[in-house]
C-alpha cells in the first residue's frame, strides 16, 4: 500500500545521534520519554550527564552535569526526577528538582532499591522495588506510601512498565520473563493488575497494557477499560490475543461487553512480541507495538483489527502518548524518534473500502469528527428519516462528522414533518439531541430562540446561554431584545455586533460603559453627540464622561475647549471648572489658553476659588500679567505679588482634593484648599522697587504667606527686603524676619544673616535665629556667637546648657571668652575647661578670684577625677596645705591616688599625702598605689622597710623593689622574691653579684623558664650560678620536686657532663637520693648520651632502674652488647635475642641462646630469622620445634620461592592440626601436585578439608599441572575449565561434552578454536552452532574462521545456523557478507529470501568492497537509501541500471543535484528514453537547468514532449527552447498559441528574429508580438507591409493612440482604401476625433463612408450631456438641504450667558479684545469657537475675554 494511502502516517521526527547522543546510551535504561513534551538521556560518558529534549525545540538540548541511575523528566512541567543508588549499600536515592527555579522539590532514601520508576500522574510518581510498589506525591512533605505487593508471577520479571487509570482506582505493573525452556526465545509477559477500592490483585500473562475511558450508551459516567496484549505458548501453540475489558462496572447501568481479537504476526515475526500500547484518547483506537517494530492498530469499541504494518527496521523499545494529535511516539534502537498519526484524510476510506467495515467506518467518524464517511452518513440519515426514526436521525445528524448534517436544509427537513398529537414535535427532538450533544451553530441557535420567544419561555434562552449551548449573533440579538433588552445585550456582546452594543448601553444610559467597550473592541463613536445627549439631563454625568474621554489613549476625541464651551452655554460654570482642573492638571504648554480662561471666568464670578486655584500652584502657562491684574482689582494682593510653584502641587495635593469640587459649594471648597495644603511660589513682579513696595504692608498681609515669599526672591533681593523692614519698625518686624531667616537660611547664606542682626546690633534676633540652626551646625564659629549672644542677652542657663552638649565650638576663644565676661555664674566656665582639659586654668582662675566655693564644688561634685590637677595647680599657686589637705579628705575614696602621688611626688611633696593614706589604709583600703605609696614613705623614713616588704601583700613589687635598688638592693630582692619578678631579681642579683641568692631563688622557684634564662650560653654569669647550685643550693634542698626541676634544667640546657657530676653526686654516694628510680635511669641514659664508658659499669652498680626502656635506649645508642646485658639481666629473652639478630646478626649465637633458654617465642623469633635468610629448611624445623602455625603464610611462601615443597607438606601436616584455613588446604594439594603425589590429592580431596578447589584447579592449570588440574575440576564439576584442560591434553571429544555440560559461550568458543585449530571441523561445528546464537560472538567466531582459511567450513556453520530456532538477525547478515566474498553466486537470491532479516547497512559495506553493484543497488533500495542506490546505479550502469526499477528510485532521491547528474546519464547512455524519465521529475527539476543541459548538448528537441508537458509553469527558458523549435520547424499555429498562453520569454528578441521569415504568417506572428510588447508602430508597419489591413486597425484600436489612428486613417485615405477608411472609423471609434474624420472625409469626398460615424457619435454626446445636467440638479437639492439642516441646528444652540459683573473693570490687555476702559459699555465678545454659523451675540456688558 501507498504510504499516502495508509490510514496511519509515519514521521521521524528527531534522530538522538543528530543532537549529540552517543549510540551507546539509546538504551531501555538510559532513556525515558514521560509524554510528548520531554525525552530525558542519562550519558556516562565522556562524564556523567543528563540531556533534557523539549520536543517544542528538539534541536537545542539542555544537557546538564548530574551523576544518576536513571532520570525521568515530568509530563507536564520542567520538573526533573533523579535517582542514584547510596554507595555501599541497596539503597536508593531520589531527588526531584524544578529545573525552572533552579531549586530541589522532595529528596528521600528508599530503604530498598528501586528496580523501576515512572510518572503515572503529573503530581505522582509510581515506585517499583523487587517487593513492592510505592506512590510518591511531589506535593508537600510525605514520603513514599506503599500501595500493594508485588504478585509471585513478577518475581524474577524485569519490569517494562507501570500504569494507573484516569480515576487513579486501577494500577497495572507489567513485567517480561524469559520465555518457557520449550521456546526460550519466545519472551513471557507477565501483569498484576490490582483495585485500590478492594485492595486486591489479580496476575494476568500480557506483555503490554493501557488504561482508558469510554461512554457506554446509556451511562452518563464514562466506564473505565482495560487493553492487553498477551503472546503465549502453550502446549506447542503460539497464541497472540488483544483483550479489552471493563473495571469496575456500575450497578444498574449499561455496562462494556468485553471483547478479544487476534493479533496476527507474520512467519518472520514468530518470536516477536508486544512491548508497549497507547490507546488514542482521541481517536478511541488502541495501538499495539511490537519489539520489531509492528503496529497493530484496533478499534476500542469493537476491538476491530485496521492496519498492521511495520514502523521501524530497527527494535522499539520506548513509547509515549502524543495526545495531541492522538497517535504516538516511538524510539527504536537507532536513535530515530517516530510519530504515529492517523491520517484523517484516509482511514476513513481505508475502513469503508479496504476492510470494507461500513459500521465502523461511520463511528469512527463521528467519534473523530473524520472526513470520508460524508456519503455513508447522509445516506443513513435518509434512511432513518424516511422510516421516520427521527430521534435515531437526530441523533445521526448531531453526532455528523464535521457536522455535515448540521445544516439549514436539515432544519427544514424537520419543520417539515408533521406534528403528531400527543407526540413530541421532531424539530424539537432534534433541537434536545444537540443540545445534549454540545453547543449549536449560528442558524440552530436563531431557529431554537424564535421558537422559545414564541412560547415566552425567556429563562430556557437565559439557562442555554449560561451553559454556552448557543451561539450568539446579531440576528438572535434582534430576536431576544422584543423580549428582553438585558439579555439581547448580552448577545450583541458575545456577537461582537458593536454597533448594537453601543445603542444599547446609550438606552440604558450606562455612557461609562460605551468607552469602555468601544476601547475593547476598537470601535469609534460619535462622542460629540453621547457628551450633548447626557449634558441635557445630567450635568455631573456629563463631567465625568468628559473625564473619562480625556484619558483615553490616543488623547480625548474632542477638543477640551469645545466641551468647556458646551457647559458654558449652558451656564454651567462649576462643571467647567472641574472639568478643565482635571485635565489641566499635567500643567502643559499647550493649554495656556484653557488655564487662562478658567481663571478669568472665576476670578470675575467665585474670586475665592480663583484664589484656591493659584495658591494651589496647578497652573503655570496662563497669561501672568492680565491674571496678576484681575488679581489685584479683586484684593488679592499676595495673588498679585506670587503664585504656587506648579511642581510641588503634583507631590503634595492628593488627587482626591479635586473630587470635592464636585460634590461641595463653592466657599467649602476654598476652605479646604486653604487649610489643607502648604505653600512654595515663585513671583509675579519683576522689580525690586514694586516688591518692596508691597511687602512694607505687612498689616495687610498675612506674616506667613509674607514668610513664604521671601523664598521667591533672590538672596540679594530678600536681604534688601529685610534691612527695609528693620528699617521701619525694627521690634515689629524682627520676628517676620527672624522666621524668613529660619525658613531659607541656606538659600540666604547664615553669615549674612548674621551680618544683618549685627549690623543692628540685634542680639535677641541673633540669639532666636542662631537657636534654631544650631542642631544642624558644625561650624565653631556659629556655636561661639551663639553662646556669645546668648551671655549678652541674659541667657546664662542656655550658655551652660550649650557648653555642656555643644561638641563644635572653640574652647580656647570660649574660655577666653567666659573668663573675660566675668559671669556671675561659673558653670559655663566650669564646662569648658572640665570638657576641654583646661583644669589647671580653671583652678587658677578661680583661686584667683578668690572662688573657693566653685573649685571645691568641681571637685567633689563635678569631677573627682581631676583632684590631682586641681591640688597640683593649688601647689604652684602657693595655697595653704591646710586647704589643700581639707580638700583632698573632702573628696577620699573618689579621689584618683596614682596620679595625685604622682603629682606630689613631682613637687617632692609626698610627706602631705601621709595622713591621707594611713587614713585610707585603716579604712581597709587594699589599693596598690595606696600601699605603694605609703611603702615609698616608709622606706625613705626607714622606719623597719624589711617588715612592710615582708607582711604587707597589696604593694606592687616590680614598682616598691625599682624604687630600693638604688637604695638598697638587698631589700630590692626581698621585695622582686616576694613579687616572683623574675628578671627584675636576675638583673639586680647580676648587676650586684648577689649569686648565693640567685641560685637560691632559682632552685626554690622550679621554673623551667627561669632555669633556661640563667641556663643559657649567652649568660655571662652561668658559672658562678652553676657553682652556687652545686655546692650550695641543691645541697640544702631536701624537696625532691626542686632537684628534678634542676635536672631536668640541666638535661634541657644540654649540660651532659655537669649532670653526670651532679648526679654521681647525688646517687652514687649515699645521698638521700641514691635509690630513686628516675635518677639511676637519668644517670644510666645520660652516660649513654655522653660517656658510653661508663654505661656497662653503672649497669652492673646499679639495680633500681627501668630496664626494657633503657635497653630499647642503648640500642637505639648502638650499645648492643650493653643492651644484651641489660635484657638479659632482666630476663627479657625474646627482646635479647631480637638483639642478637636484628643487631649483632649472629644467628649462631640466636640459635645457641634459644637452646639454652628453650622459650618458643625465642624460637619463633629464630625461624622468622632464618626465613628471612632464606634458610627455609632450617626455619621449617625451628617453626616445628616452636609448634607456631601463625606464619604459614610466609612459610608457603619461601617454600616457594625455594621450591622444596617435601619439608612444605611436613609443615602444612603440622598446620592444619592447628588452624583449619582454606589457604593451607589449597597450598597442602598443590605441594602434593609439585611432587607428582597424585594419588595423595584424589586421597585428600575426599576427605574433608577446606580447600578453595577451584582456585587451586585454576592455579595448576595456569602453570600447565593438567593431570592435576582435571582432578580438581572433575571433582568440582566445572565443566568449563574441565573442557579447556581436556583441550590442553589434545581429548577434544571430552571437551566437547564437557562445554556442553558447561553450556557457556566462552568454553565453546574456547573448544571450537581449539578444534579449528586441530581440523575438527565436525567437533567445531557443533560448538559454532552453540556460539553463533549469540549476537556478541557471532562476529568473533567468523573472524577466526576466517584468519584460518575455513572459508568452506565457516559458511557451512553459517547455513547450518540459519535452521536454528534463536537464529538471529547476526548470522543471517554474517552468511550474506561471506556470500560477498567467497561464493557470489548465492548472494541475491539470499538477500531476497532474507531482506527483513538483514543488517543492511553492514552488508551494503560488504558489497561494497566487492563490487557487487546490482545486489548493492537492490540493497540501498530496501534501506531507503534512494540517493545512494541512484549514484550506484549511474556510476556501474552495465550491471545495475534498470529503466523501470532506476525510474522508482530516482524518484525518491533526497539530493536535488542527482535529478541533474541522471538527465545526464540518460543522455549519454539511454537517449531514446530520456523523455519517461524527465516526466516522472518534471514536480522536482528546475526546467531552466535542464534546457540549458539540453541545449549545451545540442539535443533540445529530443526533450520536446518533456517540454510541452512543463510549459505550464511559464517558464522563460522552456518557453524560449520551444519557440525556436516551433519557428524551425515553421508551425505557426503552435507558435502562437505558445505566445498567447505563456509570455515568459524574450519577446522583442522574438519579432526581431521572425519579422523577415519567408512565411507571412510568421511575420504576422511578429507583428502579434510587437502589438503584445506596446510596439504599436512596429507591428503596424509591418502588418502594412502584408497588407494584412485588418491586423493594422485593430492593432491601432488596442494602442489607445489617437495619432496613431488618425495616421492610419490618413494611409487608407491615401491608398484609396475606403472601405478600410469606414471600418477604421469603426474600429477606432473612440480615438479618432470628430473634426479630423470629418475634414478628411469632406477633403477626400468621402463623407458617405463616415455618416455611419457621425451618427454614432451626435447619439453618445446627446447621452452624456442629459446625464450631466441630472446631476447638477441633484447636487443642487442636496446642498439646499443640508443648508436647512444646519439652520435648524443653530436654532437649538443656548446663547452664551452673561457671566461677569459691571462692578469689576479690568484693564484691556494685548490679544484680548478691544475694552476701552473701566465703565460699562463693552463691546459683544468675539464668535465661538468651534461654533461655525454662530451669530454673534448682543453686549451684555461682558469685557473681552480672549480665546472665547
Amino acid at each position: 500500500m501507498a504510504a499516502a494511502n495508509a490510514p496511519i502516517t509515519m514521521k521521524e521526527v528527531l534522530t538522538l545521534p543528530s543532537i549529540g547522543i552517543n549510540q551507546q546510551f539509546i538504551t531501555f535504561t538510559n532513556v525515558t520519554m514521560e509524554s510528548d513534551k520531554y525525552i530525558c538521556v542519562r550519558e556516562t560518558a565522556p562524564q556523567n550527564s543528563v540531556v533534557i529534549i523539549d520536543m517544542n525545540m528538539p534541536m537545542q538540548p539542555l544537557r546538564r552535569p548530574i551523576t544518576a541511575d536513571s532520570a525521568l523528566m515530568n509530563p507536564n512541567s520542567r520538573i526533573l526526577a533523579l535517582k542514584a543508588q547510596v554507595p555501599g549499600t541497596t539503597q536508593d536515592h531520589l531527588q526531584i528538582f524544578n529545573i525552572e527555579a533552579k531549586a530541589k522539590l522532595k529528596s528521600y532514601q528508599m530503604p530498598e532499591q528501586v528496580s523501576f520508576w515512572k510518572w503515572i500522574t503529573p503530581k505522582m510518581l509510581g515506585l517499583v522495588t523487587q517487593t513492592s510498589v510505592y506512590h510518591w506525591s511531589i506535593e508537600g512533605d510525605s514520603e513514599p506510601v506503599k500501595m500493594f505487593d508485588r504478585t509471585a508471577n513478577l518475581a524474577n520479571n524485569q519490569i517494562i512498565n507501570y500504569k494507573c487509570s484516569p480515576n487513579e482506582k486501577w494500577l497495572v505493573l507489567i513485567g517480561i520473563a524469559p520465555g518457557s525452556p520449550e521456546r526460550p526465545q519466545l519472551v513471557k509477559g507477565n501483569m498484576q493488575l490490582f483495585s485500590v477500592d478492594q485492595q486486591r490483585s489479580q496476575a494476568l500473562e500480557a506483555h503490554a497494557a493501557s488504561f482508558a475511558q469510554f461512554k457506554v450508551p446509556g451511562n452518563e459516567n464514562p466506564s473505565i477499560l482495560i487493553s492487553f496484549a498477551s503472546k503465549s505458548f502453550n502446549a506447542g501453540q503460539v497464541t497472540s490475543k488483544l483483550h479489552v475489558i471493563e473495571l469496575g462496572a456500575q450497578p444498574g447501568k449499561p455496562s462494556f461487553s468485553k471483547k478479544q481479537a487476534d493479533l496476527f504476526f507474520p512467519p518472520d515475526f514468530a518470536d516477536d512480541f508486544p512491548v508497549a500500547m497507547q490507546v488514542s484518547h482521541k481517536f478511541n483506537l488502541i495501538y499495539v507495538i511490537t519489539k520489531l517494530g509492528l503496529l497493530f492498530v484496533y478499534d476500542l469499541e469493537t476491538a476491530s483489527a485496521i492496519y498492521r504494518n511495520r514502523i521501524s527496521p530497527d527494535p522499539i523499545f520506548l513509547t509515549s502518548e502524543a495526545s495531541s494529535v492522538g497517535g504516538f511516539y516511538a524510539i527504536n534502537r537507532r536513535g530515530q524518534v517516530l510519530l504515529a498519526t492517523v491520517n484523517e484524510a484516509t482511514i476513513i476510506p481505508f475502513i469503508s473500502g479496504q476492510l470494507n467495515n461500513l459500521e465502523l467506518a461511520v463511528n469512527l467518524a463521528k467519534r473523530g469528527n473524520l472526513p470520508g464517511a460524508e456519503n455513508l452518513v447522509v445516506q443513513r440519515f435518509q434512511e432513518l428519516f424516511a422510516q421516520t426514526k427521527y430521534k435515531e436521525a437526530a441523533e445521526l445528524a448531531a453526532e455528523s462528522p464535521q457536522g455535515i448534517l448540521r445544516t439549514p436544509d436539515t432544519v427544514a427537513k424537520f419543520q417539515s414533518v408533521p406534528v403528531q398529537a400527543g407526540q413530541t414535535p421532531p424539530l424539537l427532538q432534534y433541537f434536545g439531541t444537540l443540545l445534549t450533544r454540545g453547543k449549536l451553530n449560528s442558524y440552530e441557535s436563531l431557529e431554537l430562540s424564535r421558537l422559545v420567544v414564541n412560547q415566552n419561555k425567556k429563562n430556557l434562552l437565559e439557562n442555554w446561554l449560561a451553559e454556552d449551548k448557543l451561539e450568539c449573533s446579531e440576528e438572535l440579538g434582534d430576536l431576544v431584545k422584543t423580549v428582553d433588552n438585558d439579555l439581547a445585550l448580552k448577545i450583541y456582546i458575545k456577537a461582537r455586533a458593536t454597533p448594537k452594543v453601543v445603542a444599547a448601553f446609550a438606552e440604558r444610559r450606562e455612557f461609562d460603559k460605551i468607552l469602555i467597550y468601544s476601547k475593547q473592541v476598537g470601535y469609534t463613536p460619535d462622542y460629540m453627540f453621547l457628551l450633548q445627549t447626557i449634558l441635557r439631563t445630567d450635568p455631573q454625568g456629563a463631567v465625568n464622561f468628559a473625564l473619562m474621554m480625556s484619558q483615553m489613549e490616543g488623547g480625548c476625541p474632542v477638543d477640551y475647549n469645545t466641551i468647556t464651551d458646551l457647559f458654558l452655554q449652558r451656564n454651567l460654570i462649576r462643571e467647567a471648572t472641574a472639568f478643565l482642573l482635571d485635565v489641566l492638571k499635567p500643567n502643559l504648554p499647550e493649554h495656556a489658553f484653557l488655564q487662562t480662561k478658567v481663571l478669568e471666568i472665576n476670578l470675575v464670578t467665585f474670586p475665592n476659588v480663583a484664589d484656591a486655584i493659584l495658591a494651589n500652584g496647578m497652573f503655570s502657562h496662563y497669561d501672568r500679567p492680565r491674571v496678576a491684574q484681575l488679581c489685584e482689582k479683586a484684593g488679592l494682593y499676595i495673588q498679585s505679588l506670587k503664585v504656587v510653584a506648579p511642581f510641588y502641587f503634583f507631590f503634595v495635593i492628593p488627587m482626591t482634593a479635586l473630587v470635592l469640587l464636585k460634590y461641595i459649594d463653592v466657599l467649602s471648597f476654598s476652605f479646604v484648599i486653604r487649610n489643607f495644603f502648604s505653600f512654595s511660589f515663585v513671583q509675579h513682579y519683576s522689580e525690586l522697587p514694586d516688591i518692596k513696595r508691597v511687602i512694607v504692608n505687612t498689616h495687610a498681609i498675612e506674616p506667613q504667606a509674607l514668610v513664604e515669599f521671601f523664598g521667591t526672591l533672590s538672596s540679594e533681593w530678600a536681604m534688601e527686603c529685610m534691612k527695609d523692614l528693620l528699617l521701619v519698625n525694627l521690634r515689629g518686624n524682627l520676628q517676620i524676619i527672624v522666621q524668613a531667616c529660619k525658613e531659607y537660611c541656606e538659600q540666604l547664606g547664615v553669615d549674612s544673616c548674621i551680618k544683618l542682626f549685627e549690623q543692628f546690633k540685634s542680639y535677641e534676633g541673633l540669639y532666636f535665629f542662631l537657636g534654631s540652626y544650631l542642631s544642624m551646625s558644625e561650624d565653631p564659629e556659629i556655636h561661639f556667637k551663639y553662646i556669645e549672644a546668648a551671655a549678652k542677652t541674659g541667657q546664662i542657663k542656655e550658655v551652660e546648657r550649650v557648653t555642656r552638649e555643644s561638641n563644635f565650638y572653640d574652647a580656647e576663644k570660649t574660655k577666653n571668652f567666659l573668663m573675660e565676661a566675668k559671669l556671675p555664674d561659673a558653670r559655663p566656665l566650669i564646662n569648658v575647661c572640665d570638657r576641654f582639659g583646661f583644669v589647671p586654668d580653671l583652678t587658677h582662675y578661680l583661686y584667683t578670684n578668690n572662688m573657693l566655693r566653685y573649685i571645691e564644688g568641681y571637685v567633689q561634685k563635678v569631677n573627682p577625677g581631676n583632684a590631682p590637677l586641681v591640688v597640683g595647680q593649688l601647689l604652684d599657686d602657693e595655697c595653704p596645705e591646710d586647704f589643700i589637705k581639707g580638700l583632698i579628705l573632702s573628696v577620699r575614696s573618689l579621689l584618683p591616688v596614682e596620679p595625685l602621688v604622682e603629682e606630689c611626688e613631682k613637687r617632692n611633696r609626698l610627706r602631705l599625702l601621709t595622713q591621707f593614706l594611713e587614713h585610707l589604709v585603716s579604712e581597709g583600703s587594699q589599693d596598690v598605689h595606696v600601699h605603694n605609696a605609703l611603702g615609698k614613705i616608709i622606706i625613705d623614713s626607714n622606719n623597719n622597710p624589711e617588715h612592710f616588704l615582708t607582711t604587707n601583700p597589696y604593694y606592687d613589687s616590680k614598682v616598691v623593689g625599682k624604687y630600693c635598688e638604688k637604695r638598697d638592693p638587698t631589700l630590692a630582692v626581698v621585695a622582686y622574691r616576694r613579687g616572683q619578678c623574675d628578671e627584675e631579681l636576675i638583673n639586680v642579683t647580676n648587676k650586684n653579684s648577689l649569686f648565693k641568692l640567685q641560685a637560691r631563688y632559682v632552685v626554690e622557684r622550679m621554673d623551667g623558664d627561669l632555669w633556661d634564662k640563667v641556663l643559657m650560653e649567652e649568660n655571662e654569669y652561668r658559672r658562678q650560678l652553676i657553682d652556687q647550685v652545686v655546692s650550695t643550693a641543691l645541697p640544702e634542698s631536701k624537696s625532691p620536686e626542686q632537684v628534678s626541676a634542676a635536672v631536668k634544667a640541666f638535661m634541657t640546657a644540654d649540660l651532659p657532663h655537669e649532670l653526670i657530676e651532679l648526679l654521681e653526686k647525688i646517687v652514687l654516694q649515699n645521698s638521700a637520693f641514691s635509690g630513686n628510680f628516675n635518677l639511676q635511669n637519668l644517670l644510666i641514659l645520660t652516660a649513654i648520651k655522653a660517656d658510653p664508658s661508663r654505661v656497662m659499669d653503672y649497669i652492673n652498680r646499679l639495680d633500681n632502674f627501668d630496664g626494657p626502656a633503657v635497653g630499647e635506649v642503648a640500642v637505639d645508642a648502638q650499645l648492643y652488647e650493653e643492651a644484651f646485658a641489660i635484657f638479659k639481666k632482666f630476663n627479657l629473652n625474646v627482646q635479647a635475642v631480637n638483639v642478637l639478630l636484628d643487631n649483632v646478626r649472629s644467628i649462631e649465637r640466636a640459635v645457641e641462646f634459644a637452646f639454652r633458654v628453650e622459650e618458643d617465642s625465642v624460637w619463633t623469633q629464630v625461624a622468622k630469622a632464618q626465613l628471612r635468610d632464606g634458610l627455609v629448611s632450617d626455619a621449617i624445623e625451628s617453626f616445628i620445634r616452636a609448634d607456631d602455625a601463625t606464619h604459614f603464610l610466609e612459610v608457603i611462601r619461601a617454600t616457594e620461592d625455594a621450591n622444596v615443597y617435601d619439608d612444605l607438606v611436613r609443615y602444612l601436616l603440622m598446620v592444619r592440626q592447628k588452624v583449619k584455613e582454606p589457604k593451607v588446604d589449597s597450598e597442602l594439594i598443590y605441594a602434593y601436585a609439585k611432587i607428582e603425589r597424585l594419588g595423595e590429592i584424589e586421597e585428600f580431596i575426599l576427605m574433608p578439608n577446606v580447600a578453595n578447589l577451584q582456585q587451586v584447579g585454576d592455579r595448576l592449570y595456569d602453570e600447565a599441572l593438567y593431570e592435576a588440574a582435571k582432578i580438581i575440576y572433575a571433582f568440582i564439576s566445572n565443566w568449563g575449565k574441565l573442557a579447556v584442560t581436556l583441550v590442553k591434553l589434545q581429548q577434544f571429544q571430552g571437551a566437547v561434552d564437557a562445554a556442553r555440560k558447561a553450556n557457556s559461550a566462552k568454553t565453546w568458543k574456547e573448544v571450537c578454536f581449539a578444534c579449528v585449530d586441530a581440523e575438527e571441523f565436525r567437533l567445531a561445528q557443533i560448538c559454532g552452532l552453540n556460539i553463533i546464537i549469540q549476537v556478541d560472538d557471532l562476529e568473533e567466531v567468523s573472524e577466526y574462521y576466517q584468519n584460518r582459511g575455513c572459508f568452506n567450513e565457516l559458511i557451512s556453520l553459517m547455513e547450518s545456523g540459519l535452521g536454528l530456532e534463536r537464529a538471529h538477525m547476526g548470522i543471517f547478515t554474517e552468511l550474506g557478507v561471506l556470500y560477498a566474498r567467497y561464493r557470489y553466486e548465492k548472494l541475491m537470491e539470499h538477500i531476497k529470501l532474507f531482506s527483513t532479516r538483514l543488517n543492511i547497512p553492514k552488508l551494503i559495506r560488504a558489497c561494497d568492497e566487492q563490487q557487487h553493484w546490482q545486489e548493492l543497488t537492490y540493497l540501498y533500495i530496501q534501506y531507503d537509501e534512494f540517493d545512494n542506490a541512484a549514484t550506484t546505479v549511474m556510476n556501474h550502469s552495465p550491471e545495475a541500471w534498470e529503466h523501470m526499477q532506476f525510474k522508482d528510485i530516482v524518484a525518491k532521491v533526497a539530493n536535488v543535484e542527482l535529478y541533474y547528474k541522471a538527465v545526464h546519464f540518460y543522455l549519454q547512455e539511454h537517449p531514446d528514453i530520456i523523455n519517461d524519465l524527465l516526466n516522472v521529475l518534471a514536480l522536482r527539476l528546475d526546467h531552466t537547468r535542464v534546457v540549458d543541459i539540453m541545449r549545451k548538448a545540442g539535443q533540445l528537441r529530443l526533450i520536446k514532449p518533456y517540454m510541452v508537458a512543463v510549459q505550464s509553469n511559464n517558464v522563460s527558458a522552456v518557453n524560449e527552447a520551444l519557440n525556436e523549435i516551433y519557428v524551425e520547424e515553421e508551425d505557426y499555429d503552435r507558435l502562437r498559441e505558445s505566445i498567447d498562453l505563456h509570455d515568459s520569454f524574450d519577446q522583442i528578441g522574438l519579432a526581431q528574429k521572425i519579422e523577415k521569415h519567408e512565411l507571412v504568417e510568421m511575420r504576422r506572428v511578429a507583428a502579434y508580438i510587437y502589438k503584445k510588447a506596446g510596439r504599436w508602430k512596429q507591428s503596424i508597419a509591418l502588418s502594412k507591409k502584408d497588407n494584412m489591413y485588418k491586423d493594422c486597425m485593430e492593432t491601432a484600436s488596442q494602442s489607445g493612440d489617437h495619432d496613431l489612428a488618425e495616421q492610419l486613417l490618413v494611409y487608407f485615405i491615401e491608398q484609396g482604401k475606403k472601405e478600410c477608411f469606414a471600418t477604421c472609423l469603426f474600429v477606432c471609434y473612440d480615438l479618432i476625433r470628430p473634426d479630423v474624420a470629418l475634414e478628411h472625409a469632406w477633403i477626400n469626398n468621402m463623407l458617405d463612408f463616415a455618416f455611419p460615424y457621425l451618427l454614432q457619435f451626435i447619439r453618445d454626446y446627446s447621452g452624456k450631456v442629459d446625464e450631466l445636467i441630472k446631476d447638477k440638479l441633484e447636487a443642487q437639492k442636496e446642498v439646499k438641504a443640508k443648508e436647512q439642516e444646519e439652520k435648524d441646528v443653530m436654532s437649538q444652540q443656548n446663547m452664551y450667558a452673561q457671566l461677569l459683573p459691571l462692578a469689576l473693570p479690568a484693564p484691556p490687555m494685548p490679544g484680548m479684545g478691544g475694552g476701552p476702559g473701566m465703565g460699562g459699555g463693552y463691546g459683544p465678545p468675539p464668535q465661538m469657537g468651534g461654533m461655525p454659523g454662530m451669530p454673534p451675540m448682543p453686549p451684555y456688558g461682558m469685557p473681552p475675554m480672549g480665546g472665547y
